[in-house]
């Protein structure tokens, strides 16, 4: 590891990034200096906006990836070499307006039909029924299932904070029979290469593609989706926005409300204004 890595490694820690942007800051930092083969401190400012051109025009990098990498620029020169020579002056992009793609209730059965391997199928379950994230499904001990309380206990989530959300009567049934299968001694899910860790994210996400192409599933992208699915599903059956909001971990209330914009309730209720009008059957013109 170069110095200039380690020294912006630290100036993370200090101010306590999570793992997961310390990686992708120095991964970025890092296709950069094998961009111009030289050390990211010998490069000029006008060197690193080329190469920011170059990943939007040429790489092609979604807006998410391309923000990441400004960040992880300005961090650099800005925080770990104070070089105010070295401001980028690159505005702050729009973030893209998205909807996530939700799977009906029935293709989420679907997924768990068509995945034989027990561990695998109790990840995917446990995402899906705890609307949780996939760095917080892999990282659950034995010890976060509540039985009595019938909840889950997520140990620093996004954000760095600890919150409950609900355990589902189905989901811990089947917990038991996973549990007599495999004992799992403190994670939940352990490594199947060192029992002493946690699956890694990577992996799951493997899981929940493998799943999605056996269950012949288009629409989505990651094992989020099912994060997705459960907010969606929750507002359709008649749970307030508030009550998601805090199973979820959403700081902002405003995050949660997206899913009213994709609830099947709330869309088939609406009338098209095509639907109003008195229009000949189409086959009295032949």
């Amino acid at each position: 590891m170069t110095p200039l890595r380690q020294k912006m490694i630290n100036e993370m820690k200090v101010r306590v990034y999570s793992p997961r942007t310390q990686q992708a800051y120095v991964d970025a930092v890092a296709g950069l200096a094998k961009f111009y083969n030289q050390s990211p401190d010998t490069l000029k400012k006008e060197d690193v906006q080329a190469y920011l051109l170059h990943l939007q025009e040429h790489k092609r990098l979604s807006w998410s990836s391309c923000n990441v990498a400004v960040s992880a620029f300005r961090f650099l020169y800005g925080k770990t070499l104070c070089m105010d020579s070295m401001r980028l002056a690159i505005p702050p992009r729009k973030k893209q307006s998205k909807l996530p793609e939700i799977l009906s209730t029935e293709e989420v059965e679907r997924l768990f039909e068509v995945t034989s391997n027990p561990k695998h199928r109790m990840i995917l379950m446990t995402t899906y029924a705890g609307g949780l994230r996939v760095s917080e499904v892999v990282k659950l001990k034995a010890t976060d299932i509540d039985k009595h309380r019938m909840t889950i206990r997520i140990d620093q989530g996004k954000g760095d904070k600890d919150r409950y959300t609900i355990l589902s009567e189905l989901l811990l049934k089947e917990l038991r029979l996973y549990w007599k299968m495999f004992r799992p001694r403190v994670w939940l899910f352990p490594s199947p290469n060192n029992p002493n860790k946690h699956i890694n994210p990577s992996t799951a996400q493997r899981i929940y593609y493998q799943a999605k192409e056996n269950a012949g599933i288009t629409k989505g992208k990651g094992i989020h989706t099912l994060r997705h699915c459960f907010a969606t599903h929750m507002l359709e059956a008649g749970y307030d926005v508030r009550t998601i909001q805090m199973l979820m971990g959403h700081s902002s209330i405003l995050t949660t409300m997206v899913y009213l914009q994709v609830t099947r309730k709330k869309l088939a209720s609406t009338k098209s204004p095509l639907d109003l009008l008195e229009i000949p059957n189409g086959n009295k013109h032949k």
